[in-house]
C-alpha cells in the first residue's frame, strides 16, 4: 500500500551499531561522464549561435559555428590527399594491367602498390583532421559540437567575438546524471570501502539509497577530509547537481553485533513503553523494542527488532495517534 500520501515513509531494517556507521556532508555533483566543455577547436570568429543559457542540447549537436581560416587550410589538404589517391590508384590499375601483358617488371607493380597504399593512409589522416575540427561541408566554417546530451549550463559565447583554439565556450551538463560526493574525516574513510552501502538523506523523511563507488586517497586541505563518490539507485526528481544533504554510509566491516539503527522519530512512546512500527499486511503493528545510545538523530535499538523487519521511519506519531483513537473507541 501507498502510506506516503499521509506522510508515512518505511525503511528496510538492516544490521550494524551506531559506532559503525558514518554520518557525513555531502554534495551532489556531476560525474565525468555527466558534464562537458565545449571548447573552440582552432581560431576563428563566431558567426552562428544556436543555443542558448539553460537550453536542451542532444549529443553531436552543433551549438555554434566558427568562420576559421583554418577550416579552409584542412580542407585544402583533404582535397589534396584526395586528388593523390585517385592518382596512385589510377597509376596503380596501369601498372597491373601492363604487368599482366608482361610489359613491365613486378617492382614496378610493388612500387606503385606501395604509392597508392601511402596516398589512401594520408586520405584517411586528412579525413579523421576534418571530422575532429568540425569543419562544415563549405569548407569555411567550424562547428562546435556538444559531446554529451544535456542542457546548458554556462555560455561564454558573443556573435562575432574572434576567439583562439581551446577557448571555453559552453558547458553541457546532464541534469539526470548524478554522483554524490560526502566529505568524510580521514580516520572514517580508511574503514570505507567501493560497495558498502549508504542512504542518503535528502529532507523531508526521504531518503535514497546508494553505494559506495570510490574513496579518494587524499585530504582536502581545508577540511582535511577524504571525499567518498556514491552511486544513487536511481534519481529522484528533486535531485539536482549541487544540493546538499547528509548522508550515512555503512561500512561491511563495521562489524554488525546485531543491534539496528534508526532514526530517532522511528521510536515512539507509547504508555512509557518505547514502540516501534513494524508493516504488516494491511497497515502497521507497534512493536516493543529496549532502545541504546543515540547520535546524530540516530537510535540503536538493542531487542525488539530483526534486519529485514519494514517499519515506519517517518510520521510513526501519526500511527501513535491513531493507535490512541482506536484504543478510546474501544
Amino acid at each position: 500500500e501507498n502510506f506516503s500520501s499521509i506522510g508515512i515513509k518505511t525503511e528496510k531494517v538492516a544490521a550494524g551499531s551506531l559506532g559503525s556507521e558514518i554520518l557525513a556532508q555531502a554534495t551532489a555533483t556531476a560525474p565525468p561522464t555527466g558534464r562537458s566543455s565545449l571548447t573552440a577547436r582552432a581560431d576563428g570568429a563566431i558567426t552562428r549561435i544556436y543555443k542558448r543559457l539553460g537550453d536542451a542540447v542532444g549529443a553531436g549537436e552543433t551549438v555554434a559555428l566558427l568562420e576559421s581560416r583554418e577550416a579552409a587550410a584542412i580542407m585544402a589538404e583533404r582535397a589534396s590527399a584526395a586528388a593523390r589517391a585517385q592518382a596512385t590508384t589510377s597509376a596503380l590499375n596501369r601498372e597491373r594491367r601492363l604487368f599482366e601483358e608482361k610489359i613491365t617488371a613486378r617492382q614496378d607493380l610493388e612500387g606503385a602498390q606501395a604509392e597508392a597504399a601511402q596516398a589512401q593512409a594520408e586520405l584517411r589522416r586528412t579525413e579523421a583532421a576534418v571530422r575532429a575540427a568540425g569543419v562544415t561541408s563549405d569548407g569555411r566554417h567550424i562547428a562546435v559540437r556538444s559531446l554529451i546530451g544535456g542542457r546548458i549550463t554556462k555560455m561564454d559565447a558573443e556573435l562575432g567575438a574572434f576567439v583562439s583554439a581551446g577557448t571555453e565556450l559552453f558547458e553541457v551538463a546532464n541534469p539526470r546524471s548524478v554522483q554524490i560526493e560526502a566529505a568524510v574525516p580521514w580516520a572514517d574513510a580508511q574503514r570505507i570501502r567501493p560497495g558498502d552501502a549508504a542512504v542518503v538523506e535528502l529532507g523531508g523523511g526521504e531518503t535514497l539509497q546508494a553505494v559506495v563507488r570510490s574513496t579518494t586517497p587524499s585530504l582536502d586541505p581545508e577540511s582535511r577530509a577524504a571525499t567518498v563518490v556514491l552511486s544513487p539507485a536511481g534519481i529522484p526528481a528533486g535531485l539536482t547537481q549541487g544540493q546538499a544533504f547528509r548522508v550515512r554510509i555503512m561500512p561491511r566491516g563495521g562489524d554488525p553485533d546485531g543491534r539496528i539503527v534508526l532514526p530517532e522519530g522511528a521510536v515512539q512512546s507509547v504508555e512509557g513503553r518505547d514502540v516501534v512500527f513494524v508493516q504488516v499486511r494491511g497497515g502497521f503493528q507497534a512493536t516493543p523494542v529496549t532502545v541504546g545510545e543515540r547520535s546524530g538523530g540516530r537510535i540503536e535499538i538493542l531487542e525488539g527488532l530483526k534486519p529485514g523487519a519494514v517499519i515506519a521511519t517517518e510520521g510513526a506519531f501519526v500511527l501513535k495517534s491513531q493507535l490512541g483513537a482506536s484504543e478510546a473507541e474501544h
